[in-house]
């Protein structure tokens, strides 16, 4: 099968999500990159079932990661990816990835590149499978989340989660 037929057979695939913002303080009312992930997903008729604010601890971002795969097929999280001390999402999901998708961190860093220059390279944006769960993990600001999610996520998430869901 061709590219193009994949998407296609993909094209009704139900997505249900899980959208978790890693901050040590933002709110409801201030987490605009959480909300922008929200609206973006529903607006591509995914589902949103559920979102929370977390802090950047390691046990949390993975005790969320291991109680949503499988229940939902696709778990973003947003906040977390850079090189500070306390930036932990990248490297609590990357030591659980069964699989990565390498790709989608070197086009988050070559689109960012594009926008913002050098200071890309400061992103471990990452995305891969666990558990038969497509899971992304994208940094916090605003601006990253819309360059991700209507560059990249949106525009092929019901086709990855078929090839994920198709042999399972």
């Amino acid at each position: 099968m061709s590219y193009e037929t994949h998407k296609e057979a993909a094209r009704e695939t139900p997505v249900r999500c899980a959208v978790f913002t890693v901050s040590d303080t933002r709110t409801e009312a201030t987490d605009l990159s959480g909300a922008l992930m929200k609206s973006r997903l529903s607006e591509a008729g995914c589902e949103v079932a559920c979102y929370r604010i977390i802090p950047d601890e390691p046990d949390e971002i993975t005790a969320l990661l291991d109680a949503w795969a499988g229940r939902v097929e696709v778990i973003l999280f947003n906040g977390g990816t850079g090189i500070s001390r306390r930036d932990t999402t990248y490297d609590a999901l990357s030591a659980r990835l069964e699989k990565t998708l390498p790709g989608f961190g070197e086009l988050f860093r070559m689109l960012s590149f594009e926008e913002i220059g050098p200071g890309a390279m400061l992103s471990r944006a990452t995305a891969g499978v666990y558990r038969d769960t497509l899971v992304f993990a994208t940094p916090g600001s605003t601006n990253a989340v819309r360059l991700a999610l209507d560059r990249l996520i949106v525009p092929e998430l019901r086709h990855l989660v078929w090839e994920i869901l198709r042999q399972a």
